[in-house]
């Protein structure tokens, strides 16, 4: 029989707790993906695809107002993105692709510039680039296969950061240590192994899901150092007893 030690039921702060304020944003967009062959929106059952069909080519100073259009090989799409937190100008990140009319598969197409918004309205990123479709369309004379998702892409690095979120960690002398799973006792273990670290009563639980750590008085260093060696220190997190049952597979999880 295998006997769990103590050791082994414990977790490093940085497993049970993040910092307060150093998170991703979420980034939406919308724009234009052009070179489908065939498969795009139909523009009489989607105006919006035509409408920004026609702004972007008055934009290239080509006049299509009144004009019959008749294209297939466009889709609108909605571009949609994480920023990570310390994101500088320059970096890149990943973006996914979603069809918004009636386009029957993305595959082969390409995004055309489109702006990545947050939620405070500001430009933070620029996507654009050849996507990557995961799934497909095949069809014969009698019959048709789909696999996957056709009308879902993706870009690989494929949104350039434009503007950073000002959050300047190193110059603050006290953050907040947020626990994933919200815990009085957990938060409390987490205080007490970081004051016996540091020798200071420096970290403070304030609620469960909060432990309050203050930059020491004489610490030679910066708020970041102290994460740094803190984020190490082992803690046993209390959990409370589960018995989790699947329905679908039948599979019954108990824990301790």
């Amino acid at each position: 029989a295998v006997v769990a030690t103590a050791e082994a039921a414990t977790s490093r702060i940085k497993d049970l707790a993040s910092i307060e304020g150093v998170r991703e944003n979420q980034l939406v967009g919308y724009g234009i993906v052009v070179g489908l062959n065939g498969t795009g929106d139909s523009l009489n059952n989607a105006p919006f695809t035509k409408q920004s069909l026609q702004a972007m080519l008055e934009r290239m100073g080509v006049n299509t107002r009144g004009a019959n259009m008749r294209t297939a090989n466009v889709a609108a799409v909605m571009v949609t993105a994480n920023l990570p937190p310390f994101s500088t100008q320059g970096t890149r990140i990943d973006v996914a692709i979603s069809a918004l009319g009636d386009a029957k598969s993305l595959q082969g197409g390409t995004l055309l510039v489109t702006p990545l918004m947050g939620a405070d309205g500001e430009v933070y990123a620029i996507a654009q680039g050849a996507l990557a479709v995961g799934g497909f369309t095949a069809k014969g004379d009698a019959a048709s296969v789909t696999r996957g998702v056709p009308t879902a892409a993706r870009i690989a690095n494929g949104a350039l950061v434009e503007r950073e979120v000002d959050f300047k960690l190193g110059s603050m002398s006290a953050v907040r240590l947020s626990l994933r799973n919200p815990d009085f006792t957990t938060a409390r273990r987490i205080a007490l192994a970081v004051n016996d670290l540091i020798g200071t009563p420096s970290a403070e639980p304030i609620d469960p899901s909060t432990v309050r750590l203050t930059l020491p008085a004489k610490f030679n260093g910066n708020i970041v150092d102290l994460i740094t060696d803190i984020e190490q220190l082992a803690v046993e997190p209390d959990l409370p007893a589960k018995v989790v049952i699947d329905e679908a597979t039948g599979i019954i999880v108990m824990g301790q």
